[in-house]
């Protein structure tokens, strides 16, 4: 199973394996059922706030009515929610445990001029910038 998928819900939420990054990308063009996003909020566990994840997913009212509802996320609320797996991820695999990943992804850095990797997560551009960050983590280059 994709570490992605698995973070999104896997098998339970999707109904079926997600092996691969194509099939995930399938998903997102189908729309994520919205137990996804309570699957990232358990994994995420108190480490991040609703609010912030609800920021980078979509509107948080549109959200919790979708949870509510049990209705699929959108095409673009699901690619959203799949970047921030996607960075959880990497953020994983650079910091070595989860409770360092959230607590990255959450605190001001100053390679983002101050403010929380989390909190530019809601765009591609953003995203492309906190992987080019966790890159250099990787790679032992923090300046």
């Amino acid at each position: 199973m994709s570490p992605v998928a698995e973070f999104l819900g896997g098998a339970a939420v999707f109904n079926k394996v997600i092996d691969s990054d194509l099939g995930l990308a399938r998903e997102v063009e189908l729309g994520f059922p919205s137990s996804a996003l309570g699957h990232v909020m358990q994994q995420l566990g108190s480490g991040i706030e609703l609010a912030s994840v609800y920021a980078v997913v979509g509107n948080a009212r549109t959200l919790q009515r979708k949870r509510q509802g049990h209705t699929r996320l959108s095409r673009d609320e699901s690619d959203r929610l799949a970047r921030l797996g996607r960075i959880h991820q990497r953020a994983l695999e650079a910091l070595g445990s989860a409770e360092k990943a959230q607590r990255w992804l959450t605190r001001p850095n100053r390679a983002l001029e101050g403010v929380a990797p989390i909190t530019i997560l809601g765009s591609d551009a953003g995203a492309v910038v906190v992987e080019q960050i966790l890159g250099r983590i990787e790679h032992g280059v923090f300046g």
